[in-house]
């Protein structure tokens, strides 16, 4: 405690406690940005995902993600897009950068020829970075 009672020496004697107060104030300040941010950072297209037991790799500031849902409708993000417009749609969201990631989450009830018809837009886009997404299983060994 802080409590000091002077014995008549005029010395000066060091208090060697650390005041914690501050360094909890901040922390608590932190968890409640994070709690507050962390739910903004998720897209709100529910698909159904394939599970995948590889590493996850670390997620960039701002993700694109495209997803195809079980009924074969496309999302960049959290708005619709046709097939036709994909292109076009990707140019306006990455600035023309064509060297962008661009996240692939598509339901586990989509054909794989669908998710290959997707595939082949992205590539005649020139968009040949394309991380797919899914579930994080526990490694069998």
């Amino acid at each position: 405690m802080g409590l000091h009672l002077n014995q008549g020496d005029d010395e000066l004697v060091e208090n060697h406690e650390i005041n914690v107060t501050p360094f909890i104030d901040v922390m608590l300040v932190l968890l409640i940005i994070f709690m507050v941010a962390a739910p903004l950072a998720t897209v709100d297209i529910k698909v159904d995902l394939p599970a995948s037991s590889a590493k996850p790799a670390p997620r960039p500031e701002k993700p694109i993600f495209l997803s195809v849902k079980a009924d074969q409708r496309l999302f960049l993000g959290e708005e619709e897009v046709k097939a036709e417009t994909l292109g076009p749609a990707l140019d306006a969201k990455t600035q023309g950068k064509k060297d962008t990631t661009i996240f692939f989450q598509a339901d586990k009830g989509v054909d794989y020829g669908d998710l290959m018809s997707v595939m082949d837009a992205l590539r005649a886009a020139g968009y040949l970075k394309v991380g797919l997404v899914g579930l994080e299983t526990a490694a069998k060994k």
